[in-house]
């Protein structure tokens, strides 16, 4: 696997937006709202927790065999 040292041009500009004001402030709304969804709503995550899991099998399984082959047979 390559990979360019001059690649990660772009995760200086996200870096640098997250620790920015607003960046802080939405990751700061998002926790208090996953607090409050998390605590107000765990009855019903732990009901659909089951199918959350089939759900994420197939996901996985097709997600999965795509990264680093590139479906060709070899004879």
């Amino acid at each position: 696997m390559h990979h360019d040292e001059n690649c990660s041009h772009g995760h200086k500009g996200l870096l640098s937006w997250i620790l920015s004001w607003k960046g802080v402030g939405l990751i700061l709304i998002l926790a208090g709202v996953s607090y409050y969804l998390l605590t107000v709503h765990l009855a019903h995550l732990a009901v659909s927790l089951p199918y959350l899991f089939l759900l994420a099998c197939p996901l996985m399984h097709i997600f999965g065999h795509k990264h680093g082959h590139d479906n060709k047979k070899q004879d």
